[in-house]
């Protein structure tokens, strides 16, 4: 059984691995790495020097801080040394800074460099709970980790009598939740709920040194989070990448053997396989074939059958034809290969499995640490996201709602008594996702909040429809409307390179992109691909109008969550003069 405290599981890894590598970065053409045992050596000086700076157990600290060794050394040395750590979002923003510093009450804040240093400096003075802060990076006149670690007391006995007073159920983090709609909550999450899901996985998985992971999600989010202790208590090698732009060269230089991401990089190498073929039908007939010889060789190996010796052949025809080069693109075999965050399309599963790499796809939220539901490697079912996981219970509510309750379930919302009480109700966490079940398997079909009821009383679940239009990658992310509205309509904010190539083939000029988005012969082809995808849906989930969006939807603009995933209000509010045009034709809309 794995320790219940993040501590404890922590130093018994470094106790069993010590002398392997555990946490590496590139740096210049080569990288910059520390093994469990001097990892562990600077998060217990850290925790010492943080208890003899008169920090509390239980007091609270921030990480404002892209991916980097450092982000992993602080969390640890929080944990024991007692303290809550709270993360927040490289891409926050000056008042997001403020208002979970203020909220959480954070003693100390530890940043990456001058830009993060110079937005806390900018809210300071409504932080007054906030003592110091710590750059990751030499900063002048800045207190740096460095400096920090040289100050550590030689005598770090202290760290040992806090962890002696330590408990599972002890409240490790308060993750703020993104959201895609509404004020940030600080979720509450223990020492136990994390372990926990390490101790679950672990009766599936079979990790060790020699496997590597790359940690390029954000770890201000739960899901990556809780990965990188999965990935640490088992003596594997994490690789953080500051940024997440660089993901397809760090897949090629780092070449994990273990992977969890959103859909967004599953998708792109998807199109990217689809778009080399798609001007050629013999290059189609070959990839369809490939992948079809893929798939019935791996379905045999899954089945515990010895595939025959003609399709043997026949797939190492396939490899060398097309698979072996989408597995490079990804970073070669993978003995982990998972999704979360949002719903992966099922064609996309399949796609990957005849390539031969099995991609699980699980479900959880931040408010379960973060993990609901997944498909143990030799029990998946594409389509949905798998059995609830080891200790935990699953139900449906009313109207199909996701009811959730297991050891691994937050302490509540900081500070919120009513909001706690109100999302978990009898020990049950109301998820406020659809879904069904089959056999244990679950579905998940949308969001209860993002569902649409037409003003004639339709009900449209928008995410099928938003994931069926995602199969052409020139709709790079769609949001669609109509709630107490006619009809529906739809925003896209399109792939520019895609858009460029259609203004080409049409043989159009153009000064300015915006020039291209209004194009008449655009719009039409648009309409035509729109029209495709949407043929087979029923009259009332039929799109009547839309509009394109120039600038798109970026972590940096503020209309996508970390995760990739769009801020549905967010993005209303902000194109409201657009919508209502839309809705100014009642009666009128395209046909």
């Amino acid at each position: 059984m794995v320790a219940d405290h993040l501590a404890v599981m922590f130093a018994e890894a470094v106790a069993r691995f010590g002398a392997e590598p555990a946490v590496r970065i590139q740096d210049g053409d080569g990288w910059r790495q520390l093994t469990y045992a001097e990892l562990a050596e600077r998060v217990r000086s850290l925790a010492a020097r943080l208890i003899d700076r008169g920090l509390d157990a239980g007091d609270r600290v921030a990480i404002f801080a892209a991916n980097r060794p450092e982000w992993t050394l602080v969390d640890l040395a929080c944990a024991s040394a007692g303290l809550v750590s709270v993360p927040l979002y490289a891409t926050s923003t000056a008042e997001q800074v403020r208002y979970i510093v203020a909220d959480s009450g954070c003693r100390m804040a530890f940043v990456d460099g001058s830009r993060e240093l110079g937005i806390v400096e900018r809210v300071r003075d409504e932080v007054p709970a906030l003592e110091a802060v710590i750059t990751f990076a030499d900063v002048p006149d800045a207190d740096t980790l460095d400096a920090e670690l040289a100050a550590a007391p030689a005598d770090t006995s202290a760290v040992d009598a806090r962890l002696a007073a330590a408990s599972g159920d002890d409240l490790a983090t308060l993750v703020y939740t993104s959201g895609t709609t509404g004020e940030p909550k600080g979720v509450m999450l223990s020492h136990r709920g994390f372990t926990h899901q390490v101790d679950a996985l672990n009766r599936f998985f079979t990790l060790g040194p020699g496997d590597v992971s790359l940690c390029f999600l954000p770890l201000s989010h739960a899901l990556e989070r809780a990965w990188t202790y999965m990935v640490l208590a088992n003596g594997c090698l994490n690789t953080y990448v500051p940024d997440p732009r660089t993901v397809a060269d760090q897949l090629v230089l780092a070449k994990p053997s273990l992977l969890v991401s959103v859909p967004r990089l599953y998708e792109k190498v998807f199109n990217t396989a689809k778009e080399k073929v798609a001007g050629s039908p013999l290059k189609q007939r070959i990839l369809s074939w490939s992948l079809a010889v893929g798939t019935a060789y791996h379905r045999e190996l899954v089945s515990g059958r010895h595939p025959s010796r003609l399709l043997t052949v026949k797939l190492k025809l396939a490899d060398s034809l097309v698979l072996k080069a989408v597995r490079d693109a990804i970073g070669g075999p993978k003995n982990v290969l998972a999704c979360g965050g949002a719903p992966l399309r099922q064609e996309i599963e399949e796609f990957f499995f005849g390539c031969g790499l099995l991609v699980l796809q699980g479900y959880g939220l931040t408010e379960a640490s973060p993990l609901v539901t997944f498909p143990p490697p030799r029990d998946f079912r594409f389509g949905t996201v798998g059995k609830v996981m080891p200790g935990g219970e699953l139900a449906l509510g009313e109207d199909g709602e996701v009811l959730y309750r297991g050891p691994n379930l937050m302490l509540g919302y900081w500070n919120r008594p009513d909001e706690t009480a109100a999302s978990i109700v009898d020990g049950w966490l109301h998820t406020g996702d659809v879904g069904r079940l089959d056999g244990g398997y679950l579905q998940i079909t949308d969001r209860i909040k993002d569902l649409i009821v037409t003003s004639n009383g339709k009900n449209v679940a928008p995410a099928p429809i938003e994931g069926l239009l995602a199969s052409d990658p020139l709709f790079e992310y769609s949001l669609l409307l109509g709630d107490n509205r006619p009809y529906l309509t739809l925003l896209v904010a399109p792939s520019l390179p895609h858009l460029d190539e259609i203004g080409t083939q049409l043989q159009l000029s153009w000064a300015r992109r915006e020039e291209l988005l209004a194009h008449p012969e655009v719009l039409a082809e648009i309409w035509r691909r729109l029209s495709t995808l949407t043929e087979k849906l029923p009259r009332h989930e039929q799109i009547r109008d839309l509009r394109l969006l120039p600038d798109g939807f970026t972590l940096e603009n503020g209309l996508l969550t970390p995760t990739l995933k769009v801020k549905r209000k967010e993005v209303e509010a902000r194109f409201a003069q657009l919508v209502d045009e839309m809705y100014a034709k009642v009666g009128k809309p395209r046909e």
